[in-house]
């Protein structure tokens, strides 16, 4: 079986280059491609699309298509690492929880039922060997939310200058490797909790296709922005680029999940728990 596959390998690799032969030349500016899309898109990508961002408006409108499946592929991907790392079994056999003091790191270890009050100074954590520093603890508190601002202004702002949603989801899901590596896995996933990064995840992809439903639905194509000007109150023009902004959020959403779906299977061994 192993050289069935091998050789069917070789002959698809064969036929791949056999074709390429009859590729134009790379950079040739008589080619197709050169001679009639790139300049009707630099020319009219913002009398279509409302976008002076002429990467973003091929990317989420002219190719919406590639975009979508571009996204549902970082979708697979994640569920991929799902279901190949995540450990859902539960090792802990001992009713023991470790609570450390958010000042000073002094590890508290309380067995039974007794519970620390939430609110209090301790903060529960999963491992004594867990790293703790007050300083890069703090700093990193203040810098998450002007890294999370930026990010959101990636996404929104990504039509009109460099960004969009592949690029504002990463400095989203940076923030949250950071704010991890800073404090504790556990304390991260507290704060987003692997339910609601599921949801984002598929929530994005969704809100993607849904809006190419939406458009089909009004009468459009599928991802024709401009059939949704009455639902936005704009003009055809102005609801493709306004389109664009939603799924651009999606984008956004799916990739921001994925990194931090990836980032605690990968760090913890499939637990979520006693990461770096």
């Amino acid at each position: 079986m192993k050289k069935v596959s091998l050789v069917l390998v070789l002959v698809f690799g064969l036929v791949l280059v056999y074709v390429l032969t009859d590729f134009p030349k790379w950079g040739d500016p008589s080619s197709p491609a050169s001679s009639h899309l790139s300049p009707y898109y630099i020319e009219h990508s913002l009398e279509d699309t409302s976008v002076p961002n002429v990467v973003t408006a091929l990317l989420a409108d002219y190719r919406g298509f590639d975009t979508m499946f571009e996204t549902a592929v970082v979708f697979t991907a994640a569920m991929a690492c799902f279901f190949l790392l995540r450990v859902l079994v539960c090792y802990r056999t001992r009713d023991e929880r470790l609570y450390r003091h958010l000042e000073s790191g002094v590890v508290l270890r309380i067995t039974g039922p007794k519970r620390l009050p939430p609110g209090s100074s301790f903060r529960r954590v999963e491992s004594p060997r867990a790293r703790f520093d007050v300083v890069t603890s703090k700093v990193s508190r203040i810098l998450v939310p002007f890294i999370q601002l930026f990010a959101l202004y990636v996404v929104a702002h990504g039509h009109h200058s460099p960004g969009g949603g592949f690029q504002g989801g990463v400095i989203l899901g940076a923030a949250y490797i950071l704010y991890a590596i800073a404090h504790d896995l556990q304390t991260a996933c507290d704060r987003y909790l692997e339910r609601v990064m599921f949801t984002m995840l598929a929530g994005g992809v969704l809100l993607y296709a849904g809006t190419g439903a939406a458009c089909m639905a009004l009468g459009g194509n599928f991802l024709d922005y401009s059939v949704l000007a009455p639902v936005f109150q704009l003009s055809p023009v102005a609801s493709r680029s306004f389109g664009i902004l939603v799924v651009e959020i999606g984008v956004a959403m799916t990739v921001m999940s994925t990194m931090i779906l990836l980032y605690n299977f990968l760090v913890s061994m499939g637990r979520c728990e006693e990461g770096l």
